[in-house]
């Protein structure tokens, strides 16, 4: 349970009017109360039973008041480190426990849909201890940019922080900076983000907004990356012509990197990027604006030199975190990709066959929350974080194999 000082907090906030970033029509809204303090482990962490396609599935409240959670990693020891919008690094006990704020996190511009967002351990957390962190950072004179630092996690605090990556040039306003980190076997980190709502700048290769960036673990730029040595292209740039990619995860059957992002109303899209092509936004698109007026820049849903999404819902869920499960031949849910829907408060299954899409579920729909991430554990359970004030972990048992 929360504290009496911050329930009185939360309240006083939810009396005020709650801006929206982006749109509801995706569900992508502004950041609400302060942030939480430690809590003590629960008594007990409530569980019930819900319906999906395949048989009844377990739900299991780990953890809540959190504020406004965006992402979790999981720790070696049983334990996960979350993020609070508002720029709090949590550790989360397997009991519920939620620690008090991890020390060392950078400054962040925790304005509308900015703030600390995704948290990764490194490829060799086990020797290193490095967490990477994506977050918006400020700039002057109000503007802002995602980036991206590394930090030791050491106890109850991250030391020698350094920041390896900064969107430029940093521009005003509170909406799109993505942002998820994915790494692949090879020694090089992905990094997606949003546009900023400046729609043109996805399509200006001399700009980083709405691009997926490809770096090594450092930050230094990796030679074979499709625009290194092109004056009029920013070489850290893999892919263009982003709007908002809030979730990416590898397929861990094939290595291909998977990408979610939203539209604006209508258009939601999973992209499959590949090295220096064209996703087309804001010239191609299935959305139009939140008036109900066309994109100005649009000039329809498909053009020449520009790829198709690999799949696209034309009214949007507000997808955003995603997570494969693979590799448990024993459960109904194995070969899936769970995405967040924070419009529609539930979590999206994709049945794959290969990279094909061929069935899609919503599970959750009970709980009524926005799922803001989605991570899937080695025992196969799945784990959501809700972005709400009282946000909340939430650990998913599959159906079982009658």
């Amino acid at each position: 349970m929360l504290r009496n000082h911050h329930r009185l907090a939360t309240a006083l906030l939810l009396a005020l009017p709650l801006a929206a970033c982006d749109s509801s029509a995706n569900g992508d809204a502004a950041m609400g109360a302060a942030p939480a303090p430690a809590q003590a482990a629960p008594a007990s962490q409530p569980t019930q039973t819900l319906a999906s396609a395949q048989g009844q599935i377990r739900v299991t409240r780990v953890a809540s008041g959190l504020d406004h959670p965006w992402s979790l990693a999981f720790l070696p020891d049983g334990a996960m480190l979350v993020t609070e919008r508002s720029g709090q690094l949590r550790r989360v006990g397997a009991d519920g426990a939620v620690s008090a704020p991890i020390a060392g996190t950078p400054k962040v511009f925790a304005t509308g849909q900015g703030g600390l967002l995704d948290v990764v351990l490194a490829p060799d957390f086990a020797s290193s201890r490095r967490i990477y962190l994506s977050y918006a950072e400020p700039g002057d004179n109000g503007t802002a940019g995602t980036a991206v630092a590394y930090g030791t996690l050491s106890g109850d605090a991250l030391s020698d922080v350094q920041v390896i990556y900064r969107q430029e040039p940093k521009l005003e306003g509170p909406n799109h900076f993505g942002s998820r980190i994915v790494f692949d076997d090879a020694g090089h980190l992905f990094i997606s983000q949003g546009e900023r709502n400046h729609r043109a700048t996805s399509q200006e290769l001399g700009k980083l907004q709405g691009k997926l960036v490809r770096l090594n673990l450092d930050g230094s730029v990796p030679q074979d990356n499709p625009f290194v040595g092109r004056a009029d292209a920013r070489p850290e740039i893999y892919s263009y012509g982003h709007r908002n990619m809030q979730g990416m995860a590898r397929d861990p059957r094939t290595g291909k990197l998977w990408q979610s992002e939203h539209g604006p109303r209508g258009g939601d899209e999973i992209n499959l990027p590949q090295p220096g092509k064209n996703y087309g936004w804001p010239i191609i698109t299935y959305g139009i604006n939140y008036s109900g007026q066309p994109i100005p820049e649009a000039e329809g849903k498909a053009k020449d030199g520009m790829e198709q999404p690999h799949h696209v819902w034309e009214k949007s869920p507000g997808v955003s975190g995603m997570a494969f499960l693979t590799g448990k031949p024993g459960t109904p849910w194995n070969d899936s990709l769970f995405l967040g829907s924070l419009a529609e408060r539930n979590l999206i299954r994709l049945t794959l066959d290969g990279d094909r899409i061929a069935g899609e579920e919503r599970l959750l729909n009970e709980i009524g929350e926005r799922v803001r991430d989605v991570r899937v554990a080695a025992d196969g359970a799945v784990y959501v974080v809700t972005d709400e004030d009282d946000g909340k972990v939430w650990r998913i048992e599959p159906p079982q194999v009658p």
